[in-house]
């Protein structure tokens, strides 16, 4: 309700950051109040002292700044809330062996370059359950991707304005809004393994080889992992009988594979592949074909997940390849995280609204210049299941791209005007960045080019 009743107007920090305030407007009255927030026993960020409304902007700045000075001088123990659940947990001081530790943790907690993602990792954790209690040990080990991914959902539920219910465990995130609820299990792909030996994925050197992993290698990787998740029946749970039921998946098989398995779920999921052609005046028109199987060696599984039983209790899928370290950097930086010397540049492919277009474009940014915009949410996809009990209303996830299959076998879908298919980061530091910044041309740091490949 706090959305409804007020909109948010200004944020300011004391001390590094120990005190932190915001000013808000009251959306009936128009007038602004300041909420002071200083961390709990387990270093939560909690409301500790709060203003008068105030009929201008001006007054209700001297008024916060008066409260924050009033929370610094203050011992932290005052602002302890006496409802705090245990003792902080410090996620990052490595608890194991330096050859146990995940090379994507040694990196995050060590490299200059990652300290915007190290930034806003470490607030949001304090409020992340740690439901099973192997949180740290999974996150500084084998389960650092697959904790990254649950972080990332976390953090788009909250932007949408979701209540994460904590009183449930299973499955991972039950949603609340004021227009609607879901329930969400994580899931992710990862290397294949024998034992603790990791198989290396089929090359994708030749058109052939690439086309052969994306139409059945990806898709068989993307069913193992469904149907494993399909057979502990979430929908049977009583809390999650009533609500639309999802799986958020996110693929980590191999390194930067994320960027390029797409539309190998996408066909795995509906059970169609598209091909295109075009008539003399340029109109384009796609061509579904039905796709009964998926072999790879020894291994076949049937396509069309959603033709599948029991899974019209799946309302749909969530995937994004944004559930990275990358993306929390490139959001650290946008919001004041880290060292403030990390420079951070974005190369990737986009959706192109031309109807008479197959290919995507590409673009180039520099996330540090003026005018940058990034949210949580962008890059999502909702993959809707045409047979489900419980549809998903697509309002409860706006921002998402949102696809439905047509009886005709072709795909709709609902795209934000900036939408990006996969991007690669590459993050610089230590560096200028006001000298970067100033090196750099006012109003090209968008670069939209057609692909050619």
């Amino acid at each position: 309700m706090a959305r409804v009743m007020a909109r948010e107007v200004e944020f300011y920090e004391v001390d590094s950051g120990r005190i932190v305030g915001m000013i808000i407007e009251d959306r009936t009255d128009n007038d602004f109040g300041g909420t002071v927030f200083a961390r709990d026993a387990v270093h939560r960020y909690r409301c500790v002292r709060v203003t008068e409304f105030g009929q201008t902007l001006d007054a209700a700045r001297a008024s916060l700044a008066i409260e924050m000075e009033v929370a610094k001088q203050a011992p932290p123990e005052e602002h302890f809330q006496d409802d705090e659940p245990n003792k902080p947990i410090d996620f990052f001081t490595p608890v194991y062996d330096h050859s146990q530790l995940s090379p994507s943790f040694r990196r995050l907690i060590s490299e200059e370059n990652l300290s915007p993602a190290l930034g806003v990792i470490e607030p949001m954790m304090r409020w992340h359950r740690d439901v099973d209690g192997n949180f740290v040990e999974q996150f500084q080990t084998a389960g650092f991707d697959q904790r990254i991914w649950e972080l990332y959902l976390f953090a788009v539920f909250n932007e949408l304005d979701f209540e994460i219910d904590t009183t449930v465990h299973v499955p991972d995130f039950i949603a609340k809004s004021l227009f609607g609820s879901m329930a969400v299990e994580a899931a992710t792909v990862g290397p294949t393994r024998t034992g603790s030996e990791i198989i290396p994925p089929p090359p994708t050197d030749t058109e052939e080889e690439k086309q052969q992993y994306l139409r059945h290698y990806m898709p068989i990787k993307f069913g193992s992992v469904l149907y494993s998740k399909m057979k502990k029946k979430y929908w049977e749970h009583e809390r999650v009988q009533s609500l639309p039921f999802l799986i958020a998946i996110h693929d980590f098989s191999s390194p930067q594979s994320m960027v390029h398995t797409r539309s190998a779920l996408e066909s795995y999921l509906f059970g169609f592949e598209h091909s295109f052609e075009k008539s003399n005046d340029g109109t384009l028109r796609i061509l579904p074909k039905k796709i009964k199987e998926h072999r790879w060696g020894e291994k076949v599984i049937p396509s069309g997940f959603f033709d599948l039983p029991d899974t019209e209790n799946v309302s749909g899928i969530i995937f994004s390849n944004n559930g990275t370290v990358s993306k929390f950097n490139r959001m650290g930086i946008l919001n004041g995280f880290g060292s403030g010397r990390v420079v951070s540049i974005r190369s990737g492919t986009k959706v192109n609204h031309d109807p008479n277009t197959t290919l995507p474009q590409v673009f180039r940014v520099l996330v540090n210049a003026a005018g940058y915009e990034e949210s949580w949410v962008e890059g999502l996809s909702v993959l809707h299941n045409p047979n489900a009990k419980i549809p998903l209303n697509p309002g409860l996830i706006p921002g998402a791209a949102h696809l439905f299959l047509r009886a005709d076998g072709n795909v709709e879908s609902f795209t934000p005007e900036f939408f990006p298919f996969g991007s690669i980061t590459q993050n610089f530091a230590p560096l200028d960045v006001a000298e970067v910044l100033r090196e750099f041309e006012n109003g090209t740091h968008f670069v939209w080019t057609p692909r050619e490949d």
